[in-house]
């Protein structure tokens, strides 16, 4: 079973900028997905990635500021975080599918990380 660790999180400025990353424990060709949850809010997805990385989805209130990205010869995926609003604040977490295509169906991810907390302050 493939582990996912998520790291990078932390608070910041509006405007500024993270870089999170999600560290997989073994070599898969599984599509990757950051989802986030702010405090009363359900978990939605805010990026996706095919396996090859050659497809990518964006949430509407992301597109533009935030980039998706993946090494898999690290076995790590990455969520750049630029332009950000004190709205982004929540608790990210990175999420794997168990197929190679970019799928935004969030019952196809079945392997989640533990969160990494994005506070974002005005």
């Amino acid at each position: 079973q493939v582990q996912l660790v998520e790291s990078g999180g932390g608070l910041v400025q509006a405007g500024g900028s993270l870089r999170l990353s999600c560290a997989a424990s073994e070599r898969s060709s599984y599509a990757m997905a950051w989802f986030r949850q702010a405090p009363g809010k359900d978990r939605v997805i805010v990026a996706a990635i095919s396996w090859s990385g050659r497809d990518t989805y964006y949430a509407d209130s992301v597109k533009g500021r935030f980039t998706i990205s993946r090494d898999n010869a690290e076995n790590t995926a990455y969520l750049q975080l630029n332009s950000l609003k004190p709205e982004d604040t929540a608790v990210y977490y990175c999420a794997a599918a168990r197929v190679n295509y970019l799928t935004t169906r969030t019952a196809n991810y079945e392997i989640w990380g533990q969160g990494t907390q994005v506070t974002v302050s005005s």
